[in-house]
């Protein structure tokens, strides 16, 4: 089983076809984030046999040069946005290394899912591809990883991404959560929640190899 399996067998449950013409329309007479080659990103650097993490966000980045088609990552020259500035923190705090870039395709490779529930978004107009579709498909993502795979750790920052809880099998997988890493929530609660280092934890206890969530850098 692999992602083409996986999009096949969602794409023979659901009609996508009003999205489809909805994103051509917007693809073609407004501006659309991630470029339409990156859309599914997440998948090309993370195949489903390599997944060992899934990390959730919300909407893409709807600023020019940022969305790429990862949760939380942003193009190599773009500015940091503050959440994923406060994840570097925490990530430093964590397990004491500092990354330069705010480009994740190395965690990617590294076997973790960066899924958007909302995989594009138009310039400027925060969640307004909301409701189009896209939380159907990423739903059935959660749902077909928690049922292929074992061991996976599902980190959940924010409500948004807890609500998902109810499509993952508790028994199988495990969760980390905590409030959003987000400037308007971070300091009630996700620095000094550790989530990196319980990961790798987990991970270790199952025999799986850990994350190097620093990059270039050893743990």
């Amino acid at each position: 089983m692999d992602w083409q399996d996986i999009f096949q067998n969602i794409k023979s449950q659901y009609d996508f076809s009003e999205m489809e013409s909805f994103l051509e329309e917007a693809y073609q007479h407004k501006t659309v984030y991630p470029d339409r080659e990156n859309i599914y990103q997440a998948f090309d650097l993370t195949p489903l046999d390599q997944v060992k993490v899934v990390i959730l966000g919300q909407d893409p980045y709807h600023g020019p040069n940022q969305a790429h088609g990862l949760a939380f990552s942003v193009q190599p020259d773009a500015a940091f946005p503050p959440s994923l500035r406060n994840i570097y923190k925490e990530l430093e705090s964590d397990l004491g290394c500092k990354r330069e870039s705010p480009h994740l395709q190395d965690w990617a490779r590294e076997g973790v899912l960066l899924l958007n529930t909302v995989l594009t978004v138009e310039a400027h107009q925060a969640h307004s591809h909301k409701n189009i579709g896209w939380e159907v498909f990423t739903d059935e993502i959660i749902k077909a990883v928690s049922r292929e795979k074992e061991d996976v750790v599902f980190i959940l920052w924010g409500k948004p991404a807890q609500t998902k809880i109810k499509l993952i099998d508790t028994e199988r997988h495990h969760i980390v959560k905590s409030v959003h890493p987000s400037p308007l929530s971070a300091y009630r609660g996700f620095f000094g929640s550790k989530p990196f280092s319980q990961t790798n934890e987990y991970l270790a206890s199952k025999g799986i190899q850990p994350i190097n969530w620093c990059g270039g850098e050893s743990l």
